[in-house]
C-alpha cells in the first residue's frame, strides 16, 4: 500500500510538471554532468586546447537545455520532444570528436539520451536510440572533417551494441515497472472499492441493528463485546448495573425469577462457549425493578467454518410476561368459580337419576349429565394449565399396560369414526419403569384422542413403544391431515388450534397438547412432534425409566 501511494504521488508530480517541465527534468542530468565534466577538465587538464568545434559542442548542450525550457512542447505532438535526446547524441559525439584523447570518456554520456529514448512503452524508440548512437559516431568525423581511423570504426560497431543493450534493458525495466505500477494501481482501486463497500455494508448493518426493537450485542470467543446497537447502549445507560453487560456483578435469574443463574449459565457465558439458544427467559434486577428478557443467541462462523463469535438479542418482555400471568390468574379464578356450581349440578343430577323417572326424562338427564361432566373436565383442564397443578405420583408401572388400556378405551370412538387402532409392541419387550401411570395414561389418551379427531374415515392410528436401559419411548402415529411447520411450532401453546380445526367441526379447546407436555416434563421427559401436511402426524414421548416427582411450581410464561 505504501509503495502504491509513493508511485501514485510520483506520477501525479510528474504529470503536474507539464510537457515543458518533463523535458527539462530529462535533460537536466546530462547538462549538469556536462557542466561538472567541463569544470573538472579546467582543473585537471589546464593544457587542453579549447578549439572552436569543442566550444560549439559545449554550446550545443546549453542550447538544447534552453530549447527544453523555451519550446512550447504542450502544443506539439507528444513525441516531438524526442528530438532533444537525438540531438544530445550528436552534441556528445561532436564534443568527444573535438576534444583530445583525454576526453574520449565523454562517450559514456550517451547513456543519458539513450535512457531517455528507451524509457517508453514503444519499441520503435529503442531502435531510434540505437540509430542515434550510430549517428553520434558517424556524423561528427564527417562534420568536422577529421576522417575515420581504426578507433572510429571500432566505435561505430561497439557503441550500438553496448548502448543497444542498455536501451533494451531500459525498455524492459521501464515496462516491468509500468506493469507493476498498473497492477498496484488496480489493486489499490480494488482495495478502495472493497473498503467503500465494507464501509457501506457497515453503515447498512448499523442502520439495520438500530432499526430493530431488540437489544443486540455481538461478542467474541472470550465473551468480550464487539458490536452493539443503539437499543443495547440505551439499555446499559438506563440500568447502570445492567446484568446483561460485560463484567457485570449483578445477578441473572432463571424463569422462576428467584433462582440465580450460575455465571457459566448466563447468556454471555453460553454464547462465548458456542451455545445457540432461542427465546430463553431470564430476569434481571430485584423487587419492583425486576425485568424479564427473552434471550436468543446465534453463532458467527468464519469462511473456514470455525466459530468466531456470537450474536445475542435481548427483547424486554416484562409487560408480556406480566400480562400472561394476569391472564392465567384470571383463567384460574374463573375456572375455580365454575367448578363449584358444576360439581353441585352433577351431584343433584345423580340424585335425580336415582329416582323412578320416565324414560324420556331419564334420557334428557343423561345427556345433561354427560355434557356437564365434559364441561367439568374442561374446567379442570383450564384450572390445571393456569396453575400448573399437575402433580405426579411416580411408582413402578408398565408402559405396555398403559398403552393397552388407552387403546381399549378409545376403540369405541375409533370404530364409530371408521378408524383402525393398532398396538405395535415387540413380544417380551420390557417396558416397566417408575412413573405415574395415571398421568401418563392421561397424556396418551390426549394424543390418541387428537389422532382420532384429525384422521378421516378409513385412516389408521398406531401406538408403538421401545425402550433402552435408561429410557422408555412411546409413539402415537396417525394418517390424518397433518400440520404445517408453523402449526407444529405452536402446537404446545395454550388455546392454540390449527386453522383446519377451526374450519372443521373438530371439537376442542387447544389444551390437550399443553397438558400432555406438562405431564411429560413433570416426569423429566421430552415430547416431540413430526408431521407432513396431508400425510399424518407422529408424536414421540420419552421418559426416564426412573422418575422422581417434579415439584409443582407456579408457571412463568
Amino acid at each position: 500500500m505504501g509503495e502504491t501511494t509513493l508511485l501514485v504521488t510520483a506520477e501525479r508530480f510528474f504529470r503536474a510538471l507539464g510537457a515543458r517541465g518533463r523535458a527539462i527534468l530529462f535533460q537536466l542530468p546530462l547538462s549538469v554532468t556536462m557542466l561538472l565534466v567541463t569544470a573538472l577538465v579546467i582543473i585537471l587538464h589546464p593544457g587542453l586546447e579549447w578549439s572552436q568545434p569543442l566550444l560549439l559542442g559545449l554550446g550545443a548542450h546549453v542550447l538544447l537545455l534552453g530549447a527544453c525550457a523555451i519550446v512550447p512542447w504542450e502544443r506539439l505532438p507528444v513525441r516531438a520532444v524526442l528530438v532533444i535526446p537525438i540531438l544530445d547524441c550528436l552534441a556528445i559525439g561532436l564534443t568527444r570528436e573535438a576534444a583530445d584523447e583525454y576526453l574520449a570518456v565523454l562517450g559514456f554520456l550517451l547513456v543519458f539520451p539513450v535512457v531517455w529514448l528507451s524509457a517508453s512503452r514503444y519499441r520503435v524508440q529503442v531502435v531510434v536510440a540505437v540509430l542515434a548512437t550510430i549517428l553520434s559516431a558517424v556524423l561528427p568525423p564527417i562534420i568536422l572533417g577529421t576522417g575515420f581511423d581504426n578507433a572510429d570504426y571500432i566505435r561505430v560497431v561497439l557503441l550500438p551494441v553496448i548502448l543497444g543493450a542498455i536501451a533494451g534493458t531500459t525498455y524492459a525495466a521501464f515496462n516491468v515497472i509500468s506493469l507493476q505500477r498498473r497492477s498496484l494501481e488496480q489493486r489499490e482501486t480494488e482495495v478502495r472499492e472493497l473498503l467503500a463497500g465494507s464501509q457501506g455494508r457497515e453503515q447498512l448493518l448499523g442502520a439495520v441493528l438500530d432499526a430493530v426493537s431488540v437489544a443486540v450485542c455481538t461478542v467474541d470467543l472470550q465473551g468480550r463485546t464487539i458490536l452493539t446497537n443503539h437499543q443495547y447502549s440505551s439499555l446499559a445507560q438506563a440500568v447502570p448495573k445492567n446484568a446483561l453487560a460485560e463484567n457485570s456483578s449483578e445477578t441473572v435469574y432463571g424463569r422462576d425469577r428467584e433462582s440465580p443463574l450460575a455465571s457459566e449459565q448466563t447468556p454471555r457465558s453460553r454464547a462465548a462457549r458456542g451455545e445457540a439458544f432461542t427465546d430463553e427467559l431470564i430476569w434481571t434486577g430485584s423487587g419492583t425493578s425486576q425485568r424479564a428478557y427473552s434471550a436468543t443467541c446465534r453463532l458467527i462462523k468464519d469462511p473456514s467454518g470455525n466459530r468466531s463469535g456470537a450474536v445475542m438479542a435481548f427483547a424486554d418482555v416484562t409487560a408480556l410476561v406480566e400480562a400472561l400471568a394476569v391472564k392465567d390468574q384470571f383463567v384460574a379464578s374463573v375456572s375455580h368459580e365454575l367448578r363449584t356450581p358444576l360439581t353441585s349440578i352433577l351431584g343433584y343430577l345423580t340424585l335425580a337419576m336415582d329416582e323412578d323417572l320416565a324414560p324420556d326424562l331419564e334420557d334428557y338427564l343423561t345427556v345433561i349429565s354427560r355434557n356437564a361432566e365434559r364441561l367439568l373436565g374442561l374446567v379442570d383442564d383450564l384450572l390445571a394449565t393456569a396453575t400448573d397443578a399437575l402433580h405426579t405420583n411416580p411408582r413402578p408401572a408398565d408402559l405396555a399396560e398403559v398403552l393397552t388400556h388407552s387403546l381399549e378405551a378409545a376403540r369405541p370412538r375409533a370404530r364409530a369414526a371408521g378408524i383402525a387402532l393398532k398396538l405395535d409392541l415387540e413380544p417380551g419387550l420390557n417396558l416397566t419403569g417408575t412413573f405415574d401411570p395415571d398421568r401418563i395414561r392421561q397424556a396418551i389418551d390426549n394424543l390418541i384422542s387428537n389422532a382420532i379427531k384429525y384422521t378421516s374415515d378409513g385412516g389408521t392410528v398406531i401406538a408403538s413403544a421401545c425402550a433402552t436401559e435408561e429410557h422408555l419411548s412411546c409413539h402415537i402415529t396417525d394418517t390424518g391431515i397433518g400440520m404445517t411447520e408453523e402449526e407444529r411450532s405452536q402446537a404446545f401453546t395454550r388455546f392454540f388450534r390449527a386453522a383446519n380445526a377451526h374450519s372443521s367441526t373438530v371439537p376442542g379447546a387447544g389444551l390437550g397438547l399443553p397438558i400432555t407436555k406438562s405431564i411429560i416434563e413433570n416426569h423429566n421427559g421430552t415430547i416431540t412432534i413430526s408431521s407432513i401436511p396431508g400425510k399424518g402426524t407422529s408424536v414421540a414421548l420419552t421418559l426416564p425409566r426412573t422418575t422422581t416427582a417434579a415439584p409443582s411450581t407456579q408457571s412463568t410464561p
